[in-house]
Formats: structure tokens, C-alpha cells, sequence
């Protein structure tokens, strides 16, 4: 099956599952064109098809509860139930039950494609090994969450950034465009429960974010709240495209709320299932931390190294898997991840290359 079959037969499945903003799909499938970063960020379901055929051996690795559709854009900061900001895998939409190194090897291979785009300047070589060695690190000290307080300030000076600010954070939210069409009431009824007043007047506006859940019905509710604004989102939630490529006629299971709580974690308390809506704040400081934002002067290594310690905490949330990760770890090959990464890069390519000719 290539890639524009497999798109169509996908996106089928996702309109059984949930109501498609069909003017934003269409927009994901342009921004799948811009590049092979975007392409791979936009196409969890292919690489889910063929992960298991390019890399066999890897993918019946032990399994772990998986963020599944893991690159360098999906980690943010937030802020925990103690107010304190917190850095960490930012979503979950399609987390599943999958191989260790699924996640390793797709991190590995966003970090290859960003290195191509010259959104990191270092060697791609490089780059796996300080993902893998802060992996193991992770695993072997039990897991950490990144509280960016008094220790990582490094980090800190990472995730803060100029559009960080709040002047510029409201001015791109007041620039959402106003939603004209009827918001579900189940929607409505998420983002209501995620207010601190009951009954608050709110806009509720569109807005167009991520690349992966790009078509997915997403709401903001924007509103004034004792002296300052806040912002709530509900985004619609659909099962893992693992489901979809497994061909599973089963009922299809939502890992969302199993992940979070399970990991070695310091959760953010707005961040919750309700019905088929993943509904969270938005504000300043709780958002993704994307590339093109990163400052110039910042230590990407060590940014890798902690993308690799924040892959064991969520990993360690699958019980016993330590141990069989590290022993399976201990029997790979030298340069597996960067070899592991290359291979799935080109296959990427490939893709890439087909989608710009015959899928968009």
C-alpha cells in the first residue's frame, strides 16, 4: 500500500471515529508537502504501518505503554498541582501498547529530519547517542520528572521564550477567528468543567495547532477571569492509529489517561479526558516548546539527552519493563538507534517523495 492509499484508507477510518474539520485536514495534507519534518510529524499512521516491516527485529522488542507518536516538538511545559512549571512530553494522542524502541527510534529519526531542516546544528550520530544515553540513564536511576525550579535552570532558559510572553501569547490568542458553527454540547460541557467559575462568560474560537491531529475538531475558550485572562481547549480525541493499521474490530481503547498516570510524572491537574475530549489550559507557559522558538545559544545535546530521560519516565509507567528493556539494551549492537534511525529515515523519504507525486 504507498502513502496517498494508506492516507485515504486512514482518513476513512478517522471520520467513523469522530467529525472531520475537512478545511483543516486539507491544510495538513499542504503542510505535509513543506517538508520531510512536517511530513513525519503529520503521519503517525504510516509510520505505524510500516515500522514493524523495516524494522522487525525492533518492533517485538518488550512492549511499554508508548507515547507512539514521539519527535523533538512534542514537549512543552506546564505547570503542576504545586504551581510549578514542568517540562515534559507534551502529548499523548496516541499513545498505545508498542515496542520500547518505537519511541526511541521515531524520536531519533525527528531529530535526524530536524538536523536536515537546520533546526539543530549538530551531528545526527550525536544526536542518538544523547538520546539513548539519557534513556538509559533514566531507566537506571529510576526516573526523574524536569521541575524547572531550582535545579535545570538550563532548561528554563530553553523553555522560556519571547513568545512566552504574555502580551504575545493573548495577542496570537485574540487573533483566533470566532467560532460561527454550533459547538457540540459535549464540548461545550468539557470546557465548562475545566473553568474555575461555573457559569463564566466566554468566546469560543478555532484553532489550528499540531500536525498529527491536524482535521480533529479543536475549541478555545477564551475568557476574563478576576483581573486577567485564561483559556481553556478541548480537542476531539480518537483511538491510537495503531488501532487502525493492527486492523483490530475490537473496540478500540484510549490510553490518554493510563500514560499520564502512570508515568514518573509531575502532572499537570488541567489536563483531562473528558468523554472522547482531551481538554487542558492554555496559557503562556503551558504549550509546546517548538524549534524555530528555541533560543540561539542552547545546549542541544543536553536537550536530546532529556528528551531521552523524559522517553524512561513515561516508559517506566508500564510495570517490569525495566528490567527487559535494559537486558534487551545490553544486547544491541553499537550504533543501533543511529542505523535504526537512518533506515526509517529514508523510508520517510520515500514517502515524502511519493506524497509530493501522487498524494497531495
Amino acid at each position: 500500500m504507498n502513502i496517498a492509499k494508506s492516507t485515504t484508507r486512514y482518513e476513512e477510518w478517522l471520520r467513523r471515529h469522530t467529525q472531520v474539520v475537512e478545511p483543516d485536514l486539507r491544510l495538513k495534507h499542504q503542510r505535509m508537502n513543506e517538508n520531510m519534518f512536517m511530513f513525519l510529524r503529520a503521519t503517525f499512521y504510516r509510520w505505524v504501518q510500516i515500522w514493524p516491516e523495516i524494522c522487525s527485529d525492533l518492533a517485538k522488542a518488550p512492549q511499554v505503554l508508548a507515547v507512539g507518536d514521539l519527535h523533538v516538538e512534542n514537549f512543552g511545559t506546564w505547570r503542576d498541582i504545586e504551581g510549578r512549571l514542568v517540562w515534559g512530553v507534551n502529548d499523548f494522542d496516541e499513545a498505545h501498547s508498542m515496542s520500547y524502541a518505537n519511541d526511541l527510534v521515531r524520536l531519533a529519526v525527528s531529530a535526524h529530519l530536524a538536523i536536515n531542516e537546520n533546526h539543530l546544528s549538530i551531528h545526527r550520530k550525536d544526536a542518538c547517542e544523547a538520546i539513548l544515553e539519557g534513556y538509559q540513564e533514566s531507566l537506571k536511576e529510576g526516573g526523574r520528572p524536569f521541575v524547572l525550579g531550582e535545579h535545570n535552570q538550563w532548561l528554563r532558559d530553553i523553555a522560556e521564550n519571547e513568545l512566552r510572553d504574555p502580551v504575545h501569547f493573548w495577542k496570537r490568542m485574540d487573533s483566533l477567528p470566532l467560532l460561527r458553527s454550533p459547538v457540540p454540547v459535549s464540548a461545550t460541557e468539557a470546557l465548562e468543567h475545566l473553568m474555575p467559575e461555573k457559569r463564566l462568560p466566554c468566546k469560543i474560537v478555532h484553532r489550528i495547532a499540531g500536525l498529527g491531529s491536524l482535521g480533529h475538531q479543536r475549541y478555545v475558550a477564551l475568557a476574563e477571569w478576576r483581573g486577567g485572562r485564561i483559556a481553556r481547549e478541548a480537542k476531539a480525541l480518537v483511538p491510537s492509529s495503531c488501532d487502525w493499521a493492527a486492523g483490530d474490530e475490537r473496540p478500540p481503547e484510549i490510553f490518554y489517561n493510563a500514560v499520564i498516570g502512570r508515568a514518573v510524572r509531575c502532572a499537570d491537574p488541567f489536563v483531562q479526558l473528558r468523554g472522547r475530549w482531551i481538554v487542558r489550559r492554555l496559557s503562556p507557559h503551558c504549550s509546546r516548546v517548538e524549534l524555530a522558538a528555541l533560543p540561539v545559544q542552547r545546549d542541544e545535546l543536553k536537550l536530546l539527552y532529556a528528551m531521552g530521560w523524559e522517553t524512561a519516565n513515561v516508559h517506566f509507567g508500564s510495570r517490569g519493563a525495566q528490567r527487559d528493556i535494559l537486558r534487551h539494551l545490553r544486547r544491541q549492537s553499537a550504533g543501533w538507534l543511529h542505523a535504526a534511525a537512518r533506515t526509517m529515515a529514508k523510508a520517510v523519504e520515500k514517502d515524502f517523495v511519493a506524497w509530493k507525486r501522487e498524494g497531495s
